[in-house]
């Protein structure tokens, strides 16, 4: 089975009519996966096919979409092991030494 098989076979079984333009979303997933991670492109292959969606999945809308989709990628300048910003390393007290035996907590 190929690629083409596949996408006729799935848009079966979702009871969706959509010309797919495969080259499209690969390239806009495999710049996702390399620029930002691995795990981004199956995301962002879902979020275009949802604003796709979203705008009756027009062929040149959805290529408007990639081509946004693919300069945000290109141009991400996290790498994709780097700490999430929000993400605090408070230092946690040594508590060690202190009996909390008779600590009474809350449910």
């Amino acid at each position: 089975m190929n690629l083409h098989d596949w996408i006729d076979e799935l848009s079966d079984v979702l009871d969706v009519e959509a010309e797919v333009d495969e080259g499209l979303v690969l390239d806009l997933a495999r710049t996702a996966a390399q620029n930002v991670q691995k795990t981004a492109a199956p995301i962002t292959a879902y979020l275009l096919g949802i604003a796709a969606g979203s705008r009756g999945a027009d062929p040149e809308a959805v290529e408007r979409l990639a081509a946004r989709a693919q300069q945000l990628a290109e141009s991400w300048d996290r790498p994709a092991d780097a700490r999430d910003p929000d993400d605090i390393d408070d230092d946690v007290p040594d508590d060690s030494t202190v009996d909390h035996s008779t600590d009474l907590y809350e449910d």
